[in-house]
C-alpha cells in the first residue's frame, strides 16, 4: 500500500503541478508583476538615502518561471501525499477510491486548504498590508486543522450529534476572526487586489479538483486487481496419495 500510495502522489501531485503552473504563468503571475511596480516604488520612498543589498530573488524570466513551476510540481506532491493518505484510509474502511470520488475528495481538500482560510486571509498581492505572519499562520492551521476534522465528522459519521460537532467546528474559527490587517492598506489598486483574489481562488479550485481526480483515478489502476484469479500452486508432495 505504500507503493501505491507514494507512486499515486508522486504522479497526481506532478501533473497537477505542472497544469497549475501553467495556469499561474497565464492568469497569476501577471497580476503579481504589477503589483511589484507598486511595491517597488513604495520600497524606493521609503529607503531614499538608504544603502543595502536586497535578499536574492530568481531574475525575471526564464530563472523565475523555473523556480515557479519547480515550487509548484513539490507542493502538488506534498499535498498529494495527503490527499492520498486520506483516501487511502477510507479506502480501508470500505470506501470506494475513484474518479469520480477524487473530485469530491478535491473539493473537500480546496474547502480545507483554500477556502474556509480565505474567508479571513484572502490571497494578497505583493506590496498589500497584512497582519503579523506567525498570527497568520497559526490562524490558517487551526482553520484548515478544524474544518478538516469537521467536514471529517459530517460526512463520515453522518449521525446528528457529529454533524452539530462538526459544523460548529466549522464555524469556531470564523467565530474568533482572522487577525486584522493594518488600517494603513498598502499601495496596490483595489480592483487589481479584487482581482488576484478571484484569479488565485479559481486556480486553487482547479489544482484541486484536478489533484483529487488524478488520485482517484490513478490509485484505481495502481490498487491489485481483486477479480484476477489466485495463483494455482502444485500440491504437496505426496498429496494426490491421500484418501
Amino acid at each position: 500500500m505504500f507503493r501505491q500510495i507514494f507512486l499515486t502522489a508522486l504522479i497526481a501531485g506532478a501533473v497537477a503541478g505542472l497544469a497549475v503552473a501553467a495556469v499561474q504563468q497565464a492568469g497569476v503571475i501577471p497580476l503579481i508583476e504589477r503589483a511589484e511596480v507598486y511595491e517597488a516604488s513604495a520600497m524606493s520612498a521609503v529607503h531614499i538615502g538608504m544603502s543595502g543589498s536586497e535578499g536574492w530573488q530568481p531574475e525575471a524570466g526564464f530563472e523565475r518561471v523555473a523556480y515557479t513551476v519547480v515550487a509548484d510540481v513539490l507542493t502538488g506532491i506534498g499535498f498529494a501525499l495527503l490527499l492520498t493518505g486520506a483516501m487511502a484510509l477510507a479506502g480501508l474502511r470500505g470506501h470506494v477510491v475513484d474518479a469520480r470520488r477524487g473530485v469530491l475528495w478535491g473539493a473537500a481538500a480546496f474547502a480545507v486548504f483554500t477556502l474556509a482560510p480565505s474567508l479571513g486571509l484572502p490571497p494578497a498581492l505583493p506590496g498589500m498590508e497584512a497582519a503579523d505572519l506567525a498570527q497568520r499562520q497559526g490562524w490558517w492551521i487551526g482553520t484548515a486543522i478544524a474544518t478538516a476534522i469537521g467536514l471529517g465528522l459530517i460526512v463520515f459519521w453522518p449521525t446528528l450529534v457529529y454533524r452539530v460537532i462538526g459544523a460548529t467546528l466549522i464555524i469556531i474559527p470564523h467565530a474568533i476572526g482572522a487577525p486584522q490587517t493594518p488600517a494603513e492598506g498598502g499601495g496596490v489598486p483595489a480592483l487589481l487586489a479584487a482581482r488576484f483574489v478571484v484569479v488565485s481562488m479559481f486556480t486553487a479550485a482547479l489544482f484541486w479538483i484536478l489533484l483529487g481526480c488524478m488520485i482517484g483515478w490513478i490509485y484505481r489502476r495502481l490498487a491489485p486487481s481483486a477479480a484476477s484469479p489466485p495463483e494455482r500452486r502444485p500440491p504437496p508432495l505426496g498429496a494426490s496419495f491421500e484418501t
